[in-house]
């Protein structure tokens, strides 16, 4: 730990452990029995006790002690006797943490003991005994948390507590948990506007430069430099959240039948047999809180109530940079050509928060028609897809030139406020580029990935105010360092990589002139012309900007590195799809594409699904062995089949949640499965078409 050596293991050293083994799975089990039994004696008090005393993380024996210390309360009402019982347990966690000073379970009783409120806090014992542990080790981050719930629990202002960070932070630079509550503090700070607080560029230039002099004193130190990556989110986002992007976009038409034409530059086609036509809002960063009170629609549609919005991708917190909802045409309202406005509000918003707690203060206003065609008997009839869909230029698929209806026009928030804080940002950012560029240690890691970080922050800045050619030198120089990060730190190739296929994709889409080159219109028999997209050979291990991609119908990634679809789920407009050819493991990787209600044809050939023996992202998500994976109908349904679930759950789940017509999966080793193709069958009863040949 902390650059301390492992010494090598000696025999007695062994003798010793399996001593201590046998020793604690006695105790463990007559602790088990206490617990069960309900036995809360000074002599069961005392075997847990033992047991904490070797192993803190024992968390069965922590729980065993609340319950017993609430038990044996009840009895009591001499505060003395109270006070002398809290004592007692606050030493069997002072015990426990000489043993482990990162034991979760000691700090959680600890809190817990603290939250009861049982006794007046002795804070000066508290803090004492921070101060012990934080000497004997400054980067416990459970005491840096604790510490923080003191603070917190005592109303300690967050000004002396900053203070105090400073006090660390100047003892020892490479002291990252100082840094990291810093952080935090400066958060909340900044956040509430507080005295001496209120200029975010004082604050932040000032941060730069404390963070830019413990850069220098040691830059191989990484401390200091996840400091400043921090540093550097404050400096070149917006303070608040934004939405950036939508579909549909602002004077959109659309023109919805089975069978659709464009009639002007502005109209976009759909052929949607289902009748439902979303809406995708992308906001800059995650947001939440959006609901039918704080986004307001109103249409010549009936809407009804129940329109709900929900998150395509979620964080932890709940957070999301794409919320969807979804317009329902009845049968009704398609009786007859009609022409209905949709207007979308959102206005400033306390509700719509950020996971740094910033607020949504940029209104925005858009409007797009939809246009529905007269769908008689005869349209309702014809198969949407009665050829398949091919991808390598055959005749059933034809180009027919760049398309006229792109909608370029994202919602990008262009008011005086936010362009002066951009030229502050730019400056700032400009500044410590060139200071970064002196550093010593040329082939530092630390040094080019700010560097890159710096450049791309400046890019983006550069593409609020319409600077193209600025910004593409420093998309092109941040290119460049992701390369040399890749030969200078082979351990961390794989980020490195997602990165710059992230600067990639900016480049690509960025402006018309060169997205143009990818994009064209394809025409199936009885499907409207498709929106194309061809980002084919690009070496692309991410999906980067998806905001810039909602409008496409058809989208092409074929022949390139990637192993995951995230950011997809986002383009609700997609029917296409192809990622043939790529480097993904397994079906969980493509859990995104279950959240687009439009996709019908996927190639999902030459991937490397069920190629590998243990596939860790299968490990990671939810399995139906999961207890928060709700029974389906689709397992029984396989089981009667003699279909092995537990080997092929997270194909099953996959498939139970895509409506396909057209699957490809040639060259995976999970298609040479027995099994597999009954899988499919069984979950896709609209499949129409697998691996090039008809189903039926």
């Amino acid at each position: 730990m902390h650059g301390q050596p492992r010494r090598p293991a000696k025999p007695e050293d062994d003798a010793a452990a399996a001593a201590k083994a046998a020793k604690l799975r006695d105790l463990q089990v007559q602790v088990l029995q206490n617990h069960h039994s309900r036995t809360y004696t000074e002599e069961a008090l005392g075997l847990s006790f033992k047991l904490l005393e070797i192993n803190p993380e024992a968390y069965t024996a922590w729980n065993y002690r609340k319950l017993a210390l609430q038990h044996n309360l009840r009895e009591l009402t001499d505060p003395e006797a109270i006070k002398s019982s809290v004592d007692d347990e606050l030493r069997v966690v002072e015990i426990a943490l000489r043993q482990n000073p990162k034991s979760y379970g000691a700090w959680y009783h600890r809190k817990w003991l603290l939250n009861q409120k049982l006794t007046p806090v002795d804070f000066k014992r508290e803090f004492g005994l921070l101060d012990k542990l934080l000497k004997v080790d400054a980067r416990n981050f459970h005491g840096w948390n604790y510490r923080r719930f003191l603070a917190k629990f005592m109303g300690v202002p967050e000004e002396e507590e900053l203070k105090y960070t400073m006090d660390k932070i100047c003892d020892n630079f490479s002291n990252y948990s100082a840094w990291h509550n810093r952080s935090i503090l400066l958060s909340n700070l900044l956040t509430q506007q507080r005295k001496g607080f209120e200029s975010k560029q004082k604050i932040c230039s000032e941060e730069f430069e404390l963070v830019t002099q413990a850069l220098f004193t040691d830059p191989s130190d990484q401390s200091g430099w996840f400091y400043h990556l921090w540093l550097l989110a404050q400096t070149s986002s917006p303070e608040n959240p934004q939405l950036i992007s939508s579909w549909p976009c602002n004077g959109a038409k659309l023109s919805l039948s089975l069978v659709g034409k464009k009639d002007d530059l502005n109209t976009v086609s759909s052929s949607l047999k289902e009748g439902i036509v979303p809406i995708v809002l992308y906001f800059n960063e995650p947001v939440k809180g959006l609901s039918p009170s704080t986004v307001k629609l109103n249409s010549d549609l009936v809407i009804g109530n129940n329109i709900q919005w929900r998150p395509l991708s979620i964080t932890d917190s709940g957070h999301s940079n794409c919320w969807a909802t979804y317009l329902e045409i009845t049968n009704k309202e398609c009786s007859s050509s009609q022409q209905f406005s949709v207007e979308v509000s959102i206005p400033c918003s306390d509700d719509i928060v950020s996971r740094s707690g910033s607020h949504c203060n940029c209104p925005v206003h858009f409007m797009f028609t939809i246009e529905l065609g007269n769908n008689d008997d005869k349209a309702r009839n014809i198969d949407l897809f009665h050829d398949p869909i091919s991808w390598n230029g055959s005749e059933s698929v034809q180009s027919h030139g760049n398309p006229s209806s792109v909608p370029f026009d994202h919602l990008n928030i262009t008011d005086a406020l936010v362009q002066e804080e951009s030229k502050w940002h730019l400056e700032a950012l400009s500044e410590q580029i060139d200071l970064f560029r002196e550093l010593p240690d040329e082939n530092s890691k630390f040094a080019k990935l700010t560097l890159a970080r710096l450049s791309l922050a400046c890019a983006a800045i550069k593409s609020r105010g319409n600077s193209p050619i600025e910004r593409k030198g420093y998309c092109e120089e941040a290119l460049g360092f992701f390369s040399d990060l890749i030969y200078l730190d082979p351990s961390h190739k794989r980020y490195y990589e997602d990165e710059r296929s992230s600067v990639q994709m900016d480049q690509l889409t960025c402006n018309m002139a060169t997205f143009m080159e990818h994009c064209s219109d394809q025409v199936q028999s009885n499907l409207s012309p498709l929106n194309h997209v061809q980002l084919c050979r690009l070496a692309l291990t991410r999906i980067g900007y998806p905001e810039r991609l909602l409008w496409v119908q058809m989208l092409d990634l074929s022949h390139n590195n990637l192993r995951s679809v995230e950011g997809l789920e986002a383009l609700q407009q997609l029917v296409c799809l192809n990622i043939s050819n790529n480097q993904i493991s397994g079906f969980t990787s493509l859990e995104p594409l279950t959240k687009i209600i439009s996709l019908k044809v996927l190639d999902l050939s030459c991937n490397e699904i069920g190629a590998h023996s243990i596939d860790t992202a299968r490990y990671i998500c939810l399995s139906p062995f999961s207890h928060k994976v709700e029974p389906c109908d689709a397992f029984e349904e396989c089981r009667k089949k003699n279909i092995n679930v537990e080997e092929f759950w997270d194909a099953i789940l996959f498939f139970k949640s895509v409506n396909l017509v057209q699957l490809d999966v040639k060259g995976n080793a999970v298609a040479n499965k027995d099994t597999f193709r009954t899988v499919v069958m069984t979950l896709s009863p609209s499949l129409k078409f697998l691996d090039g040949t008809c189903v039926h």
